[in-house]
């Protein structure tokens, strides 16, 4: 059988002049149909035929039902909504004669509230603020249970029911709302993507263009000290060579005339195998004219060069030997 709230118990204890009361229970006696104490846990005496056990009260904590019953929000969606209100009485007298039945009185009234509540509520703030409900409609209750000797210690909202339309659009409103946050979701996933591959792509460009730059470097330095080394190298040549004729003097210089004077003439040789065309002095014939004339431009290159050579020395402080250098390079 299923629990019957909001009614009085059927059977009150006899008058037996010794009673025995339990603990957290007050029992209310009348003497002669008016209120004369409460009795307290333990042993009590009464008196035959003028005491008499009114009212027995419990003062544990009770869970009261409270039915579905029907609200209206504020955006007008009717709800079916239920609980558990949790109640203690602290008052035995006021529990008593203050109302006729406490527990049906704070059901009532824990409706009413409820209704009242939930109409100032819209529908989202009722599913999202329900413990804010419940304190409320706590502080409601108690405020007029006072004089009831009941106080309310806590309501749970136990079930809401709303409409079948309702749920459906509460459904299609988050399957959207999901779906926009993961096209959200996966809209920043590209966007991040292509910010990295962007990244990726200017740091390869950065890297290829400083090893680039690297390469040419070592490329301008290597052709820079080649450069260098076949200049020291041409130098040294020329420095041996130098160094050889003046000290040979007119042997090394003879050996030197025969040398240019080879090389000119083997150069006309090869301006006549490698053109069709040939600009050639006008005593080609004449091989000992040939001859002559390369000797003659290879002294004016020698009396030329003893000339700076001189002038450099004098710079230098060393007259003497520049000008014996140089009336040797004249009787020659």
């Amino acid at each position: 059988m299923p629990p019957i709230y909001f009614q009085k118990s059927a059977s009150l204890p006899m008058n037996t002049v010794i009673r025995f009361v339990p603990q957290q229970t007050a029992w209310i006696v009348e003497r002669m149909g008016k209120f004369n104490r409460i009795l307290q846990p333990g042993l009590a005496v009464l008196i035959p035929f003028l005491d008499r056990i009114a009212y027995v009260k419990s003062l544990k904590e009770a869970a009261i039902e409270i039915p579905s019953q029907s609200a209206i929000t504020a955006d007008n969606v009717t709800l079916e909504l239920d609980g558990v209100l949790y109640t203690r009485v602290f008052d035995a007298y006021k529990a008593s004669y203050g109302v006729e039945d406490a527990e049906y009185a704070i059901s009532q009234l824990a409706q009413t509230t409820m209704r009242s509540e939930i109409g100032q509520l819209t529908l989202d703030h009722v599913l999202k603020e329900r413990a804010a409900l419940n304190t409320n409609i706590t502080q409601a209750i108690n405020e007029a249970a006072q004089a009831w000797g009941v106080t309310c210690l806590r309501y749970e909202i136990r079930d809401i029911h709303a409409p079948k339309p309702v749920v459906e659009a509460m459904h299609r409103q988050v399957t959207a709302e999901r779906s926009k946050r993961a096209e959200i979701l996966e809209s920043e996933g590209q966007r991040q993507s292509a910010i990295n591959i962007a990244e990726g792509q200017k740091q390869s460009a950065i890297l290829a263009s400083e090893a680039v730059r690297a390469e040419k470097i070592n490329k301008a330095s290597g052709e820079a000290e080649a450069i260098l080394l076949r200049a020291t190298a041409t130098a040294a040549g020329i420095e041996a060579v130098a160094k050889s004729i003046a000290e040979g003097k007119d042997a090394a210089q003879g050996a030197v005339s025969l040398s240019v004077a080879e090389k000119y003439v083997d150069a006309f040789g090869r301006l006549a195998k490698e053109g069709t065309a040939v600009v050639v002095p006008g005593n080609v014939g004449d091989i000992g004219g040939m001859i002559a004339t390369a000797l003659s431009v290879y002294g004016k290159v020698g009396d030329a060069q003893a000339q700076t050579m001189a002038k450099r020395m004098v710079e230098r402080g060393d007259g003497k030997v520049i000008e014996g250098t140089a009336t040797e390079n004249k009787s020659s």
